[in-house]
C-alpha cells in the first residue's frame, strides 16, 4: 500500500493492462483470451476494430465517450467483411461497460473491440474467403491517459500513399489495411518525426497514420472530405461540432494540398487515441511560428471539458459506467 506524506492511504493505480477481457462469449482472465495460429484474421487481415476511450469524470465516475457511435461504425465495418456479431449497438455498449466494471477502474481507459474471421466452417475449402468462416468478438482494455505532446508534434509527408477506396474499404477499420499506416509511421520515425501524413492517389492530403488532419487557413477550419480516401473519425466529427457550437467556427470540407498544409496558420490531428494534438512542423518546415495556435488550443480545452462531463449539452455522448 502506498502512503502519502500526511499518513493517508493513497489510491492504487489500475494495472496498465486490465487482467480481464471479453472473449469467446464470456469474461475471462486475460491469459485465457488466446487465439490459435490458424485464425483466419491473423492469416489474411480479415478483422475490424475500434478504439474507444473511457474518461474519468469530475464526479469520480467513468464514462465511455461516444460509445454508440463507435459501435455503429464497428457494425458497419463488420458488414463489409461479412462478420455477423449478432449483437446490437446497445448490447455492445453495455458489454463494454460491464467489462470496465469487472476491471474496477475509474481511470482513463482505452478499449479495443476486435471483430474477426476465426475458422473455416465444416466442409469449406482452405483459402482466402469471407464466406464459410466463423465470426468472433474479443474486447480488451488498458489504462491510457493522454500520450501526445500538447506542445506539438513533428510530421513528415509520407512516401507511402493512402490506398484508394476502390482497392481497399478505407472507410472501414479493417485490420489488414493498417500495414499501410505502420509503414508510414516507421518511415516517419526513422526520419526523426513523430507521425506521418499520407497523401491519396491524387496527391491530396488524406489523413495521418491513425488520425484525421485539420488546418486553419485564412481564419477558416479546413479538413479533407470523405472522398479523399480517409476514415471518418469520430473525434473528427466531435471537433467539427465543437468548433461550430462553442467557437463559432464552421469547417470547410475540401481537398487539401500538401503546399496548403505546409503554409497553413495552424495544423492539428484528431483521433480517439491522439485526441487533439497540435502539429508544429510539417515536412521539415515550421507551421506558422512553430507553436500551437489559438484555435487548436481552444479546441483542446473544449474537448477535455466535454469528455470529462463539464458540458451538459453533450451529455448524450457519454455512456456512464455504473458501479
Amino acid at each position: 500500500m502506498t502512503v502519502t506524506q500526511d499518513g493517508a492511504a493513497a489510491a492504487q493505480p489500475s494495472p496498465a493492462i486490465a487482467q480481464v477481457a471479453y472473449h469467446d462469449g464470456e469474461f475471462v482472465p486475460l491469459e485465457r483470451a488466446l487465439l490459435p495460429v490458424t485464425t483466419q484474421a491473423l492469416q489474411y487481415g480479415t478483422g475490424v476494430f475500434e478504439g474507444i476511450r473511457a474518461y474519468a469524470q469530475d464526479d469520480r465516475g467513468l464514462a465511455i465517450f461516444r460509445a454508440h457511435d463507435h459501435y455503429r461504425r464497428l457494425l458497419r465495418s463488420s458488414r463489409t467483411l461479412r462478420i455477423d456479431l449478432g449483437r446490437s449497438v446497445e448490447e455492445l455498449c453495455e458489454l463494454t461497460a460491464e467489462l470496465l466494471r469487472r476491471i474496477g477502474t475509474t481511470e482513463d481507459t482505452y478499449v479495443r473491440p476486435l471483430a474477426y474471421k476465426r475458422a473455416l466452417l465444416p466442409g469449406q475449402k482452405p483459402g482466402v474467403s469471407l464466406s464459410g468462416v466463423s465470426d468472433a468478438l474479443s474486447v480488451n482494455a488498458f489504462r491510457m491517459g493522454s500520450y501526445t505532446d500538447p506542445a506539438g508534434i513533428r510530421c513528415t509527408i509520407s512516401s507511402w500513399r493512402r490506398p484508394p477506396s476502390d482497392a481497399l474499404p478505407v472507410r472501414a477499420k479493417v485490420t489488414g489495411g493498417y500495414v499501410n499506416n505502420a509503414l508510414a509511421v516507421d518511415e516517419a520515425r526513422a526520419a526523426g518525426c513523430d507521425d506521418a501524413i499520407l497523401l491519396n492517389s491524387r496527391g491530396q492530403v488524406a489523413e495521418a497514420s491513425t488520425s484525421n488532419v485539420f488546418a486553419v487557413i485564412g481564419g477558416r477550419l479546413v479538413t479533407p472530405p470523405v472522398t479523399a480516401d480517409l476514415l471518418e473519425g469520430i473525434t473528427r466529427d466531435t471537433v467539427v461540432t465543437l468548433a461550430a457550437d462553442l467557437l463559432g467556427t464552421p469547417t470547410d470540407f475540401r481537398d487539401l494540398g500538401r503546399d496548403e498544409l505546409v503554409g497553413a496558420d495552424e495544423v492539428f490531428l484528431t483521433g480517439t487515441g491522439t485526441e487533439i494534438v497540435p502539429v508544429t512542423e510539417v515536412a521539415g518546415r515550421p507551421v506558422a511560428d512553430g507553436a500551437p495556435g489559438p484555435l487548436t488550443t481552444a479546441l483542446m480545452g473544449a474537448y477535455q471539458n466535454v469528455v470529462r462531463g463539464r458540458e451538459p449539452r453533450y451529455g448524450h455522448w457519454l455512456h456512464p459506467v455504473h458501479v
